[in-house]
């Protein structure tokens, strides 16, 4: 069944927690997407979404040019929830009064239940809440009902009397928010009505469907590391397209121990992917000779990477699509609301490639967060051990390396890196540790008691 029939749109107006949003409402197997506040009122009517959520925000209602969304969405009679931003916005395009606290609450509240309401099923007198707000509602709309309270905001929670829109001033999305989920669980399933079609058994299917759909009898390529996101791209390629898809695992020499025979046997022996494997270890060792800075490191490894890539591409011939393993988080970053930020080291993807080579992308995955993808892997019955894989840079093992990248030095590291990962997966709780890696630093030291 198609997900998107029930979608929960999150608008953005600059809150650390919005993506979070999104993650919570997918946990609860209703999909959302994530735009910014002032996301077009065509583009929300194309999509006819089943609730709006309008996130929180740094900015004041209160400031000139403060964020605000088309009012033309709150007369749709789609359910609205605002939280605390979201609240104060709305408070204020429905004529009641916000002003700026003269303290900010910030931390563990008390939430008091006023008036019984759908939203608030099973969250009882005195429910934890995490408040982070400097602004607060002190007169809500006169067409507004006040539904619960805390301490110092006696307007916590309110509603429009004839319509299902909602003001929370409290975070329901962060774990110091105990009975957050069951809230938004509330907002989805019985004031939203959705059923909870977002699940990894659907997305598959779904995603099957719309991949042979789209490409037809047109050839794919891929380009495969052995990690995550690019492991689960070609498995759900290969059901949908079989042999019409193309992976290409360039052995940079770059690697960790027998990474190269790992993924070769799992995905060219035991799922019999049309799997072409280029060792290239001599051209990136000699492209790498004498390079010591970090950023030409990557950007030398990403330039061979692209050329023996084309190389492959061209001997096998007659390809229409390249797939990426695009996740969602790299959409929200180009679209959501944000503040100037700078680069901070170059990204090592294989971006440049679809326009390059006159390619038209296939991202199956361009809707999952990282997590969704490890479900949906383990929905495809891809090993542990592949669906649990620790993030791995594309440049690999170089940028691990501080200085020149030598043979003698990589050998050196990957063994290193070999031991340290299998002393410490000799203890269960390995798999609560994010990440655990070697480094080879280039000086000589005492050994540390």
């Amino acid at each position: 069944m198609d997900y998107h029939k029930e979608t929960v749109l999150v608008l953005d107006f600059g809150s650390q927690y919005t993506q979070l949003i999104a993650r919570r409402i997918r946990e609860l197997s209703v999909f959302s997407e994530i735009f910014p506040f002032d996301v077009s009122f065509e583009k929300i009517l194309s999509i006819r979404p089943k609730g709006l959520i309008l996130s929180g925000g740094p900015k004041s209602v209160l400031d000139e040019g403060a964020p605000s969304c088309d009012r033309r969405l709150f007369s749709l009679g789609i359910p609205v929830l605002g939280i605390c931003y979201g609240a104060q916005l709305i408070t204020k395009e429905f004529g009641g009064a916000v002003e700026r606290a003269k303290k900010r609450e910030y931390g563990r509240a008390s939430l008091y239940v006023r008036k019984a309401d759908p939203l608030l099923q099973g969250l009882q007198d005195g429910e934890v809440v995490w408040m982070s707000h400097e602004d607060r509602v002190v007169e809500p709309p006169p067409e507004f009902e006040v539904l619960g309270s805390s301490e110092h905001s006696p307007y916590a929670v309110i509603k429009k009397k004839d319509a299902p829109i909602y003001g929370i001033q409290f975070h329901p999305e962060v774990h110091h928010t105990p009975k957050g989920k069951r809230l938004l669980e509330n907002f989805l399933f019985s004031i939203c009505g959705c059923q909870g079609l977002f699940t990894p058994s659907s997305f598959v299917e779904e995603t099957i469907r719309m991949l042979r759909e789209r490409i037809g009898n047109e050839r794919v390529i891929c380009a495969l590391s052995g990690g995550v996101d690019s492991s689960v791209t070609a498995t759900l390629l290969n059901r949908a397209i079989g042999t019409n898809l193309i992976c290409v695992f360039v052995n940079n020499g770059l690697l960790r121990k027998d990474e190269e025979k790992e993924v070769v046997r799992l995905f060219g022996e035991t799922l019999r992917m049309n799997l072409s494997y280029v060792d290239a270890s001599s051209s990136f060792l000699k492209a790498l000779k004498g390079v010591k800075d970090p950023e030409r490191k990557r950007k030398t490894i990403g330039r061979v990477f692209v050329r023996i890539f084309e190389e492959e591409a061209r001997r096998v011939g007659h390809i229409r699509y390249l797939a990426q393993g695009t996740l969602y988080p790299d959409l929200i970053e180009s679209r959501s609301y944000k503040g100037p930020s700078a680069r901070i080291k170059s990204h090592h993807n294989v971006g440049g490639l679809p326009r390059r080579m006159r390619l038209k992308l296939i991202e199956p995955l361009k809707e999952l967060f990282k997590d969704e993808v490890r479900t949906v892997g383990r929905e495809l019955g891809l090993p542990d051990y592949i669906v649990e894989r620790q993030p791995f840079p594309g440049p690999g093992l170089a940028i691990r390396i501080i200085g020149e990248v030598t043979e003698e030095r990589l050998e050196l590291l990957r063994n290193a890196d070999a031991i340290v990962r299998d002393e410490i997966e000799k203890d269960s709780s390995f798999k609560h540790i994010w990440q655990y890696f070697a480094i080879l630093l280039p000086i000589k030291t005492v050994g540390v008691m």
